[in-house]
């Protein structure tokens, strides 16, 4: 029987994974079909009808990334006693996801798609939701230094976690510009340096 017109098997956890990269090293805009099919072995009318649409195909990479990528970095805030370790911790370990040269350096999504007029809306919308839930993450954590006793009870927690995600999104264009490790941790010392002025007390 001829074999023209079945769909093609592939394995779809391996499609997505490189449509992630892609996205990841390219962002969403800058990401052709193409592209897609070529770096996901499959033809055209079989990622349709696997994953919809490219921007489907986005939002299922983006959540694929979350899960697989960078854990270590958000595990790193609840890993050290102290509100101020675990900032740095989280830091230092942003600097070594964002600076290995076995995948796209920097981070998917901070970079993945920045602008609605030429991107999904409901990418801009997905990308902006994860990066109001890391800037929680991190509010949290301050907050319970303050809990703690660690951190004085008016110390800002919104506006210092604003500050330490912002870092974070600095390191990830630094490092999809090139920058080393080194350089990454340089400036985490620097952010780090920040921490008596922001916190008001010593550091820990």
């Amino acid at each position: 029987m001829s074999e023209r017109g079945r769909p093609r098997t592939f394995d779809r956890t391996a499609a997505l994974r490189r449509a992630m990269e892609l996205f990841w090293a390219k962002g969403y805009e800058g990401t052709s079909i193409a592209e897609l099919t070529a770096a996901m072995g499959i033809n055209s009318p079989s990622l349709y009808a696997a994953f919809g649409s490219k921007e489907a195909l986005f939002l299922e990479a983006t959540e694929y990334y979350t899960q697989a990528e960078g854990t270590e970095i958000w595990a790193a805030l609840d890993q050290e006693s102290t509100a101020c370790k675990a900032i740095e911790n989280f830091l230092r370990q942003t600097a070594k996801a964002y600076s290995q040269t076995d995948r796209p350096q920097g981070c998917l999504i901070a970079l993945g798609a920045l602008h609605e007029d030429s991107s999904s809306g409901a990418i801009c919308a997905d990308l902006r939701r994860r990066r109001a839930g890391n800037l929680t993450a991190l509010r949290k954590r301050l907050e319970r230094g303050v809990a703690e006793g660690e951190l004085p009870a008016k110390f800002d927690c919104r506006a210092v976690a604003t500050f330490f995600a912002t870092v974070q999104h600095g390191m990830s264009i630094q490092a999809r510009d090139g920058a080393s490790r080194a350089a990454l941790l340089a400036t985490v010392a620097g952010a780090m340096a920040a921490w008596k002025t922001l916190a008001g007390t010593e550091a820990a």
